[in-house]
């Protein structure tokens, strides 16, 4: 994959400003609309019933997110989805703890039957799940079981499988339609010890390609921006901790450079 189109990729992201129609959890309100505004797209809330189909039409890209899911939240995620659908609004879906819980499960296999899902977001364990497999979880964590080809393969099966695109992100970060696969190798350890990191990532993912129609490129765009920018956050805090480091994050997901992301971007098109 060619860095330069992913910078030019990000830079259009800079320019055009996306409108980014986030349903997602009470716990990363606040941090992913901070993060997405630090990215330079321009974030929306929108949850009521009433409404959601009418936002979701005018948006980018339409985000959902289960992670403090109710029935009410769901049922404004379909009609949302299915309007975003009917209008080419590109759609993530981030399976916030399937596997956890049957509801969790049900409900994340619910909507990617009844929206046509452009990209799946998850852990390994949320998109086993997902997907029917069994992989350690723990809350809404994954545990950290199964080798790279494992998520490569399971990437590969999930999307066949849903006709979509897959992201796994963990260690190493995987996106897949099927058929070509990325893998990147930018991001930090101390990602993990903040709340709400994966979620953002999510709705970076769809900032992305909210300007791109390439899934593949926006995917793989949006890994490597966001987490080179958590390498630079990391080294800059780096006698601080979690709390700086979030902060940072959001600094840097605002100054992240193209000549950064040459320098250290680190993907591959197996």
């Amino acid at each position: 994959m060619d860095l330069q189109k992913i910078t030019h990729t990000w830079e259009r992201v800079k320019e055009q400003k996306p409108l980014v129609h986030n349903i997602t959890n009470v716990v990363v309100t606040n941090f992913t609309a901070n993060g997405l505004l630090a990215l330079g797209a321009s974030p929306v809330m929108a949850y009521a019933k009433e409404e959601v189909a009418d936002m979701a039409k005018l948006a980018g890209v339409l985000v959902l997110n289960i992670g403090t899911l109710n029935q009410q939240e769901v049922e404004a995620m379909i009609i949302a989805g299915q309007a975003a659908n009917a209008n080419q609004v590109p759609v993530v879906f981030d399976p916030v703890g399937a596997g956890a819980t049957a509801y969790r499960t049900e409900t994340a296999r619910r909507i990617l039957q009844e929206v046509d899902v452009t990209l799946l977001r998850g852990n390994a364990a949320e998109i086993a799940h997902v997907f029917g497999e069994t992989w350690e979880i723990k809350g809404v964590d994954a545990g950290e079981d199964g080798s790279d080809q494992e998520k490569i393969t399971l990437a590969h099966k999930t999307a066949k499988h849903f006709q979509t695109h897959v992201v796994i992100t963990g260690k190493e970060d995987i996106v897949s339609d099927g058929s070509q696969t990325c893998l990147v190798k930018n991001g930090h350890p101390l990602l993990t010890q903040v709340t709400g990191t994966g979620c953002l990532l999510s709705s970076i993912i769809g900032a992305f390609l909210a300007v791109e129609k390439n899934v593949l490129l926006a995917g793989a765009s949006a890994l490597v921006t966001y987490g080179v920018a958590a390498q630079i956050a990391a080294e800059k805090t780096r006698q601080q901790g979690p709390g700086s480091f979030q902060i940072e994050l959001l600094n840097q997901l605002a100054m992240v450079t193209k000549e950064d992301i040459l320098r250290d971007g680190d993907v591959t098109l197996l």
